[in-house]
């Protein structure tokens, strides 16, 4: 799986990569709604992301399967304090945690299959400790029909991968800071205490 994605960071070809920190997560540091410690970014590219919450103060560990996108984050010159990681999350699992918060911008919407989307979810949770957060931007199934952009995921493909062992407690509508500003969750979410329970029967 690394290859497909290194090629791409090789070739330059990552629109999904701009560089520049994903505004959306500049709310979230504005509106401190990820609790301030330990972080995890997955799928982190150049590193925008991570040296946005290094810079406000985090301690970031940030995992991409794409060693030349890794190679990169590590040669900026803001990288230093930041543990930049090779790392394939669903061959290898996780870095050891546990994290006070996890972030990943466009992971979650990379697989098809609802075992896959659940099995990451369940991966992110084994990894935050109990009361961690993770903020998860994913395509979205709003706005009109397009050829090119994010994958899309609906509502209902969020649910039913977080739960059990994580607590919905923001699910929006908004958009990917692209050019063409794709339609985008902004799925936060809370490792709980006690699995959701069984819905009831009558």
């Amino acid at each position: 799986m690394t290859r497909p994605w290194d090629d791409h960071y090789r070739a330059e070809e990552t629109p999904w990569d701009s560089g520049r920190p994903e505004p959306l997560f500049e709310q979230a540091i504005a509106s401190a709604v990820l609790p301030k410690s330990r972080l995890l970014e997955i799928g982190c590219g150049t590193g925008a992301n991570a040296r946005l919450f290094s810079h406000a103060g985090y301690d970031v560990v940030a995992v991409d399967l794409s060693p030349t996108a890794i190679e990169k984050a590590r040669s900026h010159p803001e990288a230093d304090g930041i543990e930049f990681v090779v790392r394939d999350v669903m061959a290898d699992g996780l870095p050891a945690g546990p994290f006070d918060a996890v972030i990943d911008r466009g992971c979650f919407h990379t697989f098809q299959e609802a075992d896959e989307q659940h099995r990451f979810a369940a991966l992110v949770a084994g990894a935050l400790r109990v009361g961690g957060c993770w903020l998860s931007l994913i395509g979205s199934t709003e706005g009109p029909a397009r050829e090119v952009g994010p994958p899309r995921r609906s509502a209902r493909d969020v649910i039913l991968a977080i739960e059990p062992e994580l607590e919905l407690i923001e699910l929006r509508a908004d958009h990917f800071s692209r050019e063409d500003r794709p339609a985008v969750w902004w799925c936060l979410s809370r490792k709980r205490a006690v699995p959701a329970q069984p819905s009831t029967r009558h």
